[in-house]
């Protein structure tokens, strides 16, 4: 299994009227997470789309176990478990600063090749790259 931790610090913006991190920046965080991660074992995103596959979210999915707050130091568990092929499973859960899980999800991508517009295999470098941290 891969596993990559980032953390984020939540700020004001960030937060609704009831002092709450807004459900919907938890899918940025998330995907901060997975760019960073990627970009720690040598995936670079933005090149991958210049060569031609872009990964748009198929799927997301999150449980909610206790808010988190404005200026709360936030650590976002990345865990990639099995080789991407039509699509890529991300899992993740989120700590607070004393260590409580306070949400998980599950994000997939898929491949889509920019050019036919049509869903395709991961590319290679990607799958092999990612098959290093599985074994």
């Amino acid at each position: 299994m891969f596993v990559y931790e980032h953390q984020i610090r939540v700020r004001y913006a960030e937060t609704d009227k009831m002092g709450y991190v807004y459900y919907g920046n938890y899918a940025t965080y998330f995907e901060v997470a997975r760019v960073e991660a990627l970009r720690s074992i040598g995936i670079n995103y933005n090149e991958m789309e210049k060569n031609g596959t872009i990964m748009p979210v198929s799927s997301y999915s999150t449980k909610f176990i206790k808010p988190a707050y404005y200026d709360d130091l936030l650590t976002i568990k990345l865990m990639v478990k099995k080789s991407p092929a039509l699509r890529f499973y991300f899992n993740f859960e989120t700590y607070n600063e004393s260590g409580s899980k306070i949400n998980e999800a599950e994000v997939v991508l898929a491949f889509v090749d920019v050019k036919k517009k049509k869903a395709c295999l991961a590319p290679d470098f990607l799958t092999i790259t990612i098959d290093k941290f599985l074994k």
